[in-house]
């Protein structure tokens, strides 16, 4: 069964910084890795991923050149650095995965709030 355990949302001030962490458990082969984000009253939408074989990634245009997805060495935790926060990315943040073979079938964390302060 995998496991998808966000955490570093908070409280921030227009400008600043945050960093989202997802640590991800059982064993699956990873096909990608992904943060989404719903604002209240929108659509869950896609910001980055990072597509683990070759570690290709891909950022949303509002977010493009302020957020930056990365994992670690283990390949078990992937990373969204956010800078240059604006109170328009305030939303929940979804970590995401899924395997090889089963690549549009997504598994899910539980979300953690980001909001940004004007």
């Amino acid at each position: 069964q995998v496991q998808l355990v966000e955490s570093g949302g908070g409280l921030v001030q227009e400008g600043g910084s945050l960093r989202l962490s997802c640590a991800a458990s059982g064993h699956f082969s990873t096909y990608m890795m992904a943060w989404f984000r719903q604002a209240p009253g929108k659509e869950r939408e896609l910001v980055a991923l990072m597509r683990w074989s070759g570690g290709s990634t891909q950022y949303s245009e509002s977010v493009k050149g302020r957020f930056r997805i990365s994992r670690d060495r283990s390949m078990t935790n992937v990373y969204l650095q956010m800078d240059s926060l604006k109170p328009e990315d305030t939303a929940v943040y979804y970590c995401a995965a899924s395997r090889v073979g089963h690549e549009n079938n997504y598994f899910w964390g539980q979300g953690t709030q980001v909001t940004v302060s004007s």
